[in-house]
C-alpha cells in the first residue's frame, strides 16, 4: 500500500533563514523524485503560501499566516492539519501529541545549527526563543529529529533528551548550483575582481580571516554579513591590519550572484566554530574553490578531506598556501568531496526514515 509524505514549506514564505528556504523546496524536489512507488508528496504551506515544486500531488494551505502558525504550533495549537506522516525540513511543525502505533501518524523535524544556544547573540531574541521552545516540543512529541552531521546530533543531546530519535540525513548545495554565464559582469556590479580571499563567519570570528586575507596578499570579501553590520565588519578587518579599500562587506545575496562571488575567490576561509551546516563551504567545495575552515566537529564532518582545517593560529598560513602552490590540489579535492552530497540522496533517506518508524 502507497503512502504520501506531507512536508512542511513555511520557508515558501521568506521571513526565515534563506538557506533552509531554498533546502526546504531541494528536499521537496529530491522526495518527489525518490518516492517509493505508489507513495506521493503533499506540501503544508501558510496561508498564502505556494508549493512550487513540480511533482508535488496536492497543497494543503492552511488558515494562518506564517507569522500567526508559527505562534499556534509554539503553543501546540495546531488545527486544520490533520494526521499523516508529517515532515518538517525546520523545526516549525504541527508538534502535538500522536499515535504513531495505531494511526500510523508520524512526525519528524530538522535541526540545521545551534546558534540559538551556541551564539544566540547573533539571532534575533525572538528567534532565540522560538527555536529553544519548539525544540522542548520537538523533545516531546517529534518521532525523530533529523540532523545534517553526527556532531550537531551529539552536542543536541546534551541539549535534550532524545535518546535514539536524532537521525543524521546530510543537506546539499542548492539543486543545479553552478558559475552563472555572466559571472564576471555580476561580479563588477557587486564592485569586486576575482582572485579575492572569500570570507565567512559572523563578525567577532572574522579577525583571523582578515589575517589570511593580508598572508595571501589579496582582498578580503565578507559574505552574508548582517544588515548594519558592515562598519563593524570594515572596522574588525582594519584593527587586524588590512586596509579598508581592500575590504567589501556583502550581506545575503541570491543564488547565482553567490554562485558568481565564490567562482572569483582564490580560497573561501570559514572562520566561525559553532554548531552549524556549513552551508557556504559545501556551495564553494561544489564549485572547485579550496576550502580553508577553523577546525571543528562540524567542519570535519563535511570537508574531510575536501578542504584544508587549521587552528584559528594556523588559517593565515593555510589560506596563503591554498591560494597559491596548493590551489590546483584543493580545487580537485573540494569538487571531488562536494559529489558526497545531494538533495536527491536526502529524499531517499527521508523516505527511508519514515519507513523505519
Amino acid at each position: 500500500m502507497g503512502a504520501r509524505l506531507r512536508i512542511v514549506l513555511d520557508q515558501l514564505v521568506h521571513v526565515v533563514d534563506a538557506d533552509q528556504a531554498w533546502a526546504a523546496l531541494d528536499l521537496t524536489a529530491g522526495l518527489v523524485a525518490t518516492a517509493p512507488t505508489g507513495c506521493d508528496v503533499e506540501a503544508i504551506v501558510p496561508a498564502g503560501g505556494e508549493a512550487t515544486v513540480p511533482g508535488v500531488a496536492e497543497t494543503r494551505r492552511l488558515s494562518l499566516a506564517r507569522r500567526e502558525l508559527a505562534g499556534s504550533w509554539q503553543l501546540g495549537l495546531v488545527p486544520g492539519v490533520g494526521g499523516g506522516l508529517i515532515h518538517s525540513a525546520s523545526l516549525m511543525a504541527p508538534l502535538v501529541r500522536h499515535d504513531r502505533v495505531h494511526q500510523n501518524d508520524q512526525t519528524t523535524v530538522t535541526v540545521w545549527d545551534l546558534r540559538a544556544w551556541e551564539a544566540p547573540d547573533t539571532l534575533p531574541r525572538s528567534v532565540v526563543g522560538w527555536q529553544r521552545a519548539m525544540l522542548r516540543r520537538a523533545a516531546k512529541h517529534a518521532d525523530a529529529v533529523v540532523v545534517p552531521t553526527h556532531s550537531i546530533g551529539a552536542r543536541l543531546s546534551e541539549l535534550v533528551k532524545l535518546g535514539d530519535r536524532i537521525r543524521v540525513i546530510p543537506g546539499a548545495a542548492p539543486h543545479a548550483f553552478g558559475v552563472p554565464s555572466d559571472a564576471g559582469e555580476r561580479r563588477r556590479d557587486l564592485s569586486v575582481r576575482e582572485g579575492y580571499v572569500a570570507l565567512t563567519g559572523s563578525p567577532a570570528s572574522l579577525t583571523e580571516g582578515f589575517r589570511a586575507a593580508i598572508a595571501a596578499g589579496a582582498e578580503a570579501v565578507v559574505l552574508d554579513a548582517p544588515e548594519g553590520s558592515e562598519p563593524a565588519v570594515v572596522e574588525i578587518g582594519a584593527a587586524a591590519g588590512l586596509a579598508e579599500s581592500r575590504i567589501h562587506v556583502r550581506g545575503p545575496l541570491e543564488r547565482d550572484d553567490r554562485a558568481a562571488l565564490l567562482a572569483g575567490a582564490a580560497v573561501l576561509v570559514a572562520t566561525e566554530n559553532v554548531s552549524a551546516w556549513p552551508w557556504r563551504v559545501l556551495e564553494a567545495m561544489t564549485l572547485g574553490v579550496p576550502v580553508v575552515a577553523v577546525s571543528s566537529d562540524s567542519h570535519s564532518d563535511v570537508i574531510v578531506d575536501g578542504g584544508v582545517l587549521a587552528t584559528v593560529g594556523d588559517l593565515a598560513d593555510a589560506a596563503a598556501d591554498a591560494a597559491g602552490g596548493g590551489a590546483r590540489r584543493l580545487s580537485v579535492l573540494a569538487a571531488d568531496r562536494a559529489r558526497a552530497f545531494s538533495w536527491q540522496g536526502a529524499g531517499e533517506r527521508v523516505w527511508g526514515l519514515h519507513a523505519d518508524l
